[in-house]
């Protein structure tokens, strides 16, 4: 499994450190929260709005330099529309992968 990185936040950042560090906060903010949601949407069957969820995190995905888990979460949320769960598995190891390493941040 492909491991997340800053290469994309840097390379947008320019250098500017302030910039970096306001991006990767919000990352952090926003993550626990709209995976919470999903994870909740997903358990009372609410697909379409757990579809919503991931798209949001999608973007997160890539900002984390993960393009075969960006390719694989897109996959999810077409499925997630379809109400077909086909992938859950693979995306939530996305999640914790995530999780895991804005803990080091």
């Amino acid at each position: 499994m492909e491991k997340p990185n800053l290469s994309y936040i840097c390379s947008m950042s320019g250098g500017n450190k302030e910039f970096e560090q306001k991006l990767i906060q919000i990352i952090k903010n926003e993550f626990p929260t709209e995976k919470k949601k999903y994870l909740n949407y997903l358990k009372v069957g609410d697909y379409k709005r757990a579809a919503e969820k991931v798209h949001k995190i999608k973007h997160k995905i890539s900002i984390l330099g993960l393009a075969k888990s960006y390719r694989l979460t897109v996959n999810y949320e077409n499925n997630l529309i379809d109400n077909k769960t086909v992938g859950q598995k693979d995306f939530e190891d996305v999640l914790q992968i995530i999780t895991d390493f804005l803990e080091t941040l």
